[in-house]
């Protein structure tokens, strides 16, 4: 189980830069070829108000050049980020689909795909919102998502792996071993509500000596809570400065309509620490 290609999504937002760090700093340590996937928003782009010179004639052609110059923009942000770090094979795909089919399609020839957690304040000139949970259904990869907010610079010290001993949260779990520190901490952790009893079905002792032949020693916990899910595993997170949650992703497609699990939608919505999902 190896990382060798990294995907991660480069667009007009205050954090890309930080997306892209992180990529780059586990594309280093993966000895993997780092990907930028640009799309240059001519078929999902906005203009934002004032972009363009007034008593214009040719509305469309002078959309299209902001929309390139942009592209072009980041496109140079992103080499000038990548020159200033250890050296990471590395190339800038530009393309012209819309964001979510191109990241989507591109993420099938990846091992691992590096999006931004959704922030409903952040200014951006490509309306797409829910495009993790799009990508987590639709790919068939692992997406680590980058939270809005703070600075991550390694991922895979000290680690926790929620536990339901389900499909999703297995696929996670094979997919998260090479990011995980070789001195790394490990917690599996599990979340039930009082009287439900799950020990069995989660098969916890084969699945610690399944971890451990990979080289990962890991300590088990049983939470038996009363809140919701989503906010004890925040907790938890929180409780044992975790760098990483690695966790299932619930949902299903409604036409072109993500309806994510509650647990998935609300960890999605309020992680502070960088969150690898699988579905």
């Amino acid at each position: 189980m190896t990382i060798k290609t990294i995907l991660v999504h480069l667009d007009h937002t205050p954090r890309c830069q930080a997306r892209v760090a992180l990529a780059a700093q586990i594309a280093i340590s993966q000895g993997a070829h780092l990907v930028g996937l640009l799309p240059n928003g001519l078929l999902d782009g906005t203009i934002p108000a004032g972009a363009l010179p007034s008593g214009m004639t040719d509305y469309i052609a002078q959309s299209a050049k902001y929309l390139r110059q942009r592209a072009e923009g980041i496109g140079e942000a992103f080499r000038a980020q990548l020159r200033d770090c250890p050296p990471v094979p590395h190339e800038l795909r530009e393309v012209e689909g819309t964001t979510l089919d191109e990241l989507i399609a591109h993420a099938r020839t990846s091992d691992l795909v590096v999006l931004g957690q959704d922030d409903p304040a952040s200014p951006s000139d490509i309306p797409v919102r829910g495009l993790v949970a799009h990508v987590m259904l639709e790919a068939g990869r692992p997406v680590l998502v980058v939270p809005y907010a703070g600075r991550f610079d390694q991922v895979g010290k000290n680690v926790l792996m929620a536990w339901d001993g389900s499909r999703p949260a297995a696929v996670a779990m094979r997919e998260a071993l090479p990011l995980l520190a070789s001195d790394c901490k490990v917690k599996l952790a599990s979340f039930h509500a009082p009287g439900a009893m799950q020990e069995k079905s989660l098969l916890i002792p084969e699945t610690v000596r399944w971890l451990g032949r990979h080289g990962v020693q890991a300590a088990v916990e049983e939470n038996v809570v009363e809140i919701g899910i989503a906010d004890a595993l925040l907790s938890r997170v929180s409780d044992l400065a975790s760098d990483l949650v690695v966790m299932g992703g619930y949902g299903h497609s409604r036409l072109r309509e993500m309806v994510l699990g509650g647990v998935t939608r609300e960890v999605l919505a309020q992680m502070t620490v960088p969150v690898l999902i699988a579905h």
